[in-house]
C-alpha cells in the first residue's frame, strides 16, 4: 500500500507530526512517499490567493502521485484545501482519494461549540479554513461564529519563539471562544501547550487527517 502526502511547505515539525499520526492510524506497512513544491504556498502568500499556476502544479503533485501508484493522499496544506475539492471527482475516477488533512477537524470544531477561533500565520490560510467551517457547520445544521486570530509574524519563527507567539494570541482570544482551532498542521505541536496554558480545547489537523485518511482506505478494502 502507497499513501502520497502532498505538502506546498514542510518544516521537521510538521513532517514528523504527520508521518507519525498516519502511521498510528495506518500501522507501519504503508509505504509513505512526500510530494512537495514550496512553489505554491509561495505564490499564494504573494497573490493573496491561489490563482491558476500554483493550482496546477498542485494538481500536477496529485498526477504525480497517481503514476507512483498511490493508493491515496492527504493533502496536508490547508491554504490549497478549495483546490483539492475541486479534484475529487478525477480522484474518484482514478481510484485515489485525496483526503483534506483539516475537514474533520472543521467537523470537530462544530460539534464542540458555537465559537470557533482560528488561529493562522497567514491569512491565505486562515480565509479557506473559515470557509471549511462554515460549509460543514451548514452541512451540520449548526449555527457557528468564527473569532479570527492571525498570527502576525510567526511563519518561520524556531518552534520557541513560535510557542512564545502562539501562546500570546491565543490566550487573548479563548476567553471568547468555545474551541480553538489550528488552521496549519505546522502547529500541531503546540497543541498541547496552548490547550494546558488556556484551559479550552484546541485542535490541530494532523490526527483528524490521519483518521480520516484512514477511513478512506478502509473503504476502499485496504484496512
Amino acid at each position: 500500500m502507497k499513501i502520497g502526502l502532498v505538502y506546498t511547505s514542510t518544516t521537521p515539525e510538521l513532517i514528523c507530526s504527520v508521518e507519525q499520526e498516519v502511521r498510528q492510524a495506518i500501522g507501519t506497512g504503508a509505504e509513505l512517499l512526500s510530494f512537495s513544491d514550496p512553489t505554491i504556498i509561495a505564490e499564494i502568500r504573494e497573490a493573496g490567493c491561489v490563482m491558476a499556476a500554483p493550482a496546477a502544479r498542485l494538481i500536477g503533485l496529485y498526477m504525480q502521485a497517481a503514476l507512483r501508484g498511490c493508493d491515496a493522499v492527504l493533502n496536508v496544506c490547508s491554504s490549497v484545501g478549495e483546490a483539492a475539492d475541486s479534484v475529487q471527482d478525477i480522484a474518484r475516477y482514478l481510484g485515489m482519494p485525496i483526503v483534506r488533512i483539516d475537514e474533520e477537524m472543521c467537523r470537530e470544531a462544530v460539534r464542540r461549540g458555537g465559537t470557533i477561533a482560528v488561529m493562522a500565520t497567514l491569512r491565505t490560510t486562515l480565509e479557506p479554513t473559515k470557509n471549511t467551517i462554515r460549509r460543514v457547520a451548514r452541512e451540520m445544521g449548526k449555527r457557528i461564529t468564527l473569532v479570527d486570530c492571525l498570527v502576525d509574524g510567526a511563519f518561520g519563527l524556531d518552534p520557541e519563539q513560535f510557542r512564545t507567539r502562539m501562546l500570546s494570541s491565543a490566550t487573548a482570544v479563548a476567553p471568547e471562544a468555545d474551541v480553538i482551532l489550528f488552521a496549519q498542521g505546522s502547529m500541531a505541536y503546540c497543541e498541547g501547550y496552548i490547550a494546558q496554558h488556556v484551559q479550552k480545547p484546541v485542535l490541530s489537523s494532523p490526527r483528524f487527517g490521519a483518521q480520516a485518511l484512514r477511513r478512506a482506505l478502509q473503504t476502499k478494502g485496504l484496512l
